[in-house]
């Protein structure tokens, strides 16, 4: 089931990133983020309701600039 907040996500094993792309187009890496998570992430059929119950303010995170903003 597609998701109405997050557009598509990726998992880095190799450095426990979690990366998040929201519909928004917004960008951010979850950093320490353990597989066992990413893997029930893959199962859940509300992306977003997970993301805001496991991921969201409990992990430290990044975002990534738009290259299209020039502000």
């Amino acid at each position: 089931m597609p998701s109405s907040v997050i557009r598509t996500y990726h998992y880095d094993a190799l450095h426990a990133v979690l990366r998040i792309v929201f519909v928004s187009g917004a960008v951010y890496d979850y950093e320490a983020v353990p597989e066992s998570l990413y893997e029930e992430m893959k199962k859940t059929k509300s992306k977003g309701t997970f993301f805001n119950r496991y991921i969201k303010d409990k992990f430290k995170f990044s975002r990534h600039r738009d290259p299209h903003d020039h502000a």
